[in-house]
């Protein structure tokens, strides 16, 4: 497990900002973004003294903007160890999808309650 933490801190103008703590070179770390298992460029690294780390900004591509979801995946460059990550969701059918997805997996949580309560009683 790496002993790199990342923390969002905003998502402005379309650049994702992060800070990377747990990081003691003096050369900035490498840091590799992946959207669909390909390389995001422009990534920047820089240390942050005021922030007690490195600040991390990934521009997010236009081109990559479309209907759905985009994941982009944070990671050490050495070690591959995921640091963070973030989702973009785009387009207007996509509201109804999330709402009875949460619909969905609100059922299966009651469903899972009362089976989880079920065997406690009959376990006691």
């Amino acid at each position: 497990m790496s002993a790199l933490k990342l923390t969002k801190t905003r998502l402005f103008a379309g650049v994702w900002e992060g800070v990377l703590s747990g990081y003691e070179g003096d050369v900035a770390p490498k840091i590799r973004v992946t959207h669909l298992s390909e390389t995001v460029d422009g990534v920047i690294v820089k240390v942050a003294p005021e922030l007690n780390g490195w600040l991390v900004q990934v521009p997010v591509p236009a081109h990559l903007m479309s209907d759905g979801v985009q994941t982009f995946l944070i990671s050490d460059a050495q070690t591959g160890a995921t640091l963070n990550s973030f989702t973009l969701l785009f387009g207007e059918v996509l509201a109804e999808d999330i709402r009875d997805e949460m619909a969905l997996l609100r059922e299966e949580l009651d469903l899972l309650k009362s089976a989880f309560r079920r065997h406690c009683v009959e376990t006691s």
